[in-house]
């Protein structure tokens, strides 16, 4: 078995001044901070009093499972013999809130518009993604169910 570990920061730099003395006393931004990288700038979503033009929890949650699809996908495919020459996706996730404020992800949908090279199966491309799930180590930790709605075009020779 191969351990590995993961480590971020986490900074809340929402402080107006008054702390958390009351709900709406403090802004929800923070930074998420990682060595070699640029500081990623979150706040919780608008709906939760959060600022509009910075990453929050959610968003990360759907594109974190979005990434990890996209790159174990590219992965079976090389080793399927299909040739992956674009990748595109638009994937969309249903939050319900509950009574009291607790809520839960529903569920997430990908979106995976995928271009293979002439020659490349259509068929095989399509099955991947299904293969996927047993693989990707974020969809195997979570209970969220996660559906896809895949495109498979097969690339012009022509406009190359």
């Amino acid at each position: 078995m191969t351990v590995h570990t993961y480590e971020i920061g986490l900074s809340w730099t929402g402080n107006t001044g008054a702390g958390t003395s009351s709900y709406r006393a403090y802004t929800r931004d923070h930074e998420v901070t990682a060595p070699g990288r640029p500081p990623l700038l979150g706040s919780s979503d608008p709906t939760f009093r959060g600022e509009a033009t910075r990453w929050n929890p959610e968003q990360l949650y759907v594109a974190s499972i979005a990434q990890c699809h996209m790159l174990w996908y590219l992965h079976l495919a090389a080793q399927a013999g299909v040739t992956v020459t674009a990748y595109e996706d638009r994937p969309t996730a249903v939050m319900v809130e509950e009574a009291g404020g607790a809520g839960r992800f529903e569920s997430v949908t990908l979106r995976p518009s995928v271009t293979i090279a002439p020659g490349s199966d259509p068929k095989t491309a399509a099955a991947l993604h299904d293969q996927v799930g047993d693989y990707c180590f974020i969809a195997r930790s979570i209970r969220t169910p996660i559906h896809h709605e895949v495109e498979i075009r097969v690339e012009d020779p022509v406009a190359g």
